[in-house]
């Protein structure tokens, strides 16, 4: 998954926090943060070991394997948060709005938590709106574009995006058949910590 559907299945701020530096920090360093914080970066690796076995996903990533190959968990993860931002029976367009700004309040008010990186990511990810802009066609060929020019061994100009836009119903299907499930394993290892 990611920003916007780490960020939603959270259930404390700490969480939030910890949902975050899961992809910034070093597995040792996880345990120099308060428990609210472990608990989100143990809440995220969950997150992340449950979508990668889910059959849902497999089917997903038939989507953009054919043009990036390993990566396609990558584009997967990005356009899982169009159809999040999309789904109205999680929140209506303003519970989304609400939700992304209290997002940036609660990461900016933990900046001492947060490595240099994540902090300067932060800065364009609130000016720019990522997670409520997750919604539109342009947040998502952003989101592709930045995963693009990221990797190594892809070339920027793979049509990643127009794979997206020729297969947002296979795609949806495949959230319909996903994310509900991963709403009831993110509660259940709360449930846990």
């Amino acid at each position: 998954m990611n920003y916007l559907a780490h960020s939603f299945l959270t259930f404390t701020d700490g969480q939030i926090v910890g949902q975050f530096l899961e992809d910034f920090i070093r597995n040792r360093d996880r345990f120099s943060f308060p428990k609210d914080i472990q608990d989100g970066i143990t809440l995220h690796r969950e997150i992340d070991t449950f979508t990668d076995s889910h059959p849902a996903i497999h089917e997903a990533k038939k989507v953009f394997a054919p043009l990036v190959r390993l990566y396609s968990g990558a584009f997967v993860d990005v356009s899982m948060d169009y159809f999040v931002a999309n789904d109205l029976n999680l929140n209506s367009l303003a519970q989304w709005k609400a939700h992304s700004l209290h997002v940036y309040q609660v990461l900016n008010k933990n900046q001492q938590y947060l490595p240099e990186n994540l902090r300067r990511m932060l800065v364009r990810m609130e000016k720019e709106d990522w997670l409520y802009n997750y919604r539109e066609d342009r947040g998502i060929k952003f989101s592709m574009r930045n995963v693009l020019n990221k990797a190594k061994y892809l070339n920027p100009d793979i049509p990643v995006f127009d794979a997206f836009l020729e297969n947002k119903g296979r795609l949806q299907e495949c959230y319909n058949d996903f994310f509900p499930d991963l709403m009831k394993h993110a509660k259940e290892i709360n449930a846990l910590l």
